[in-house]
């Protein structure tokens, strides 16, 4: 299964609403995405905890329906 680009976008956006997001589409397939997130709620949380943090809120969509996500997060 894949999923839109700009449902990702819209699911990320209400999860993390203050912050900066960026979703690449790496093979125009909506299968392979590139994700970069910049949020306050990263402070004092190393990469894995915050990847955590990312995953979680995707609701089980990587078990779904999105193949593969390089994600990149990043605290203000």
């Amino acid at each position: 299964m894949t999923i839109e680009q700009s449902i990702l976008e819209n699911l990320l956006k209400d999860k993390f609403p203050e912050a900066h997001i960026e979703v690449k589409d790496l093979a125009g397939d909506n299968n392979h995405y590139s994700v970069f997130i910049e949020s306050e709620v990263f402070n004092n949380l190393n990469r894995i905890q915050q990847h955590q943090l990312v995953y979680k809120s995707l609701d089980g969509l990587m078990d779904k329906e999105l193949h593969a996500m390089q994600l990149q997060t990043k605290g203000i």
